[in-house]
């Protein structure tokens, strides 16, 4: 049985910069969203709503480790966030 369970405040922006360390490495690696997407199986839309800041979008550990694999970057760089001493909301 599947549950729907709101993500925590204190995750927001774990979610927020997990999303833009994807999109960072993928630019970095010369792939557009399109390109990861297919080598990921998810959709370009999904992929989209990952990076994008200003939406939050849960990621599973096999799509982490999916995108690492396709960006060949182990999983745990993905999960290293900048401290800016700010909050992003």
């Amino acid at each position: 049985m599947s549950r729907s369970k709101a993500i925590a405040y204190q995750n927001i922006n774990r979610y927020i910069q997990l999303g833009l360390n994807i999109a960072y490495f993928r630019k970095l690696r010369g792939l557009t969203q399109e390109q990861l997407a297919e080598k990921t199986g998810i959709s370009r839309s999904y992929l989209s709503a990952v990076e994008a800041p200003n939406i939050i979008k849960t990621v599973s550990l096999e799509l982490l480790f999916e995108i690492s694999d396709a960006l060949c970057v182990a999983p745990h760089r993905l999960l290293e966030f900048r401290e800016t001493g700010q909050e992003l909301l």
